[in-house]
């Protein structure tokens, strides 16, 4: 995979982790982490399991609204 490929699938998880974070981050874990997987989906993108994990941690650590959306640290499109 090419630094390109590679860079372009985590901005589009970002965009996805962007949108999850401003909308659903007072939602309920269980929609969190299903919006986030079907943004994800339709992106055509994957993150690891332990970026999930992390990524879905950052935005339940939102609920206290000081905290800004997670970074996406890396991302492959899906094949």
């Amino acid at each position: 995979m090419t630094d390109e490929v590679k860079q372009a699938a985590i901005e589009a998880a970002q965009r996805v982790v962007d949108e999850v974070s401003s909308w659903q981050y007072s939602a309920e874990d269980s929609t969190i982490a299903d919006q986030l997987d079907e943004g994800l989906a339709k992106a055509q993108v994957s993150v690891s399991d332990d970026e999930r994990t992390r990524i879905l941690a950052e935005i339940d650590g939102m609920k206290d609204e000081k905290s800004s959306a997670p970074q996406v640290r890396s991302a492959a499109p899906v094949e």
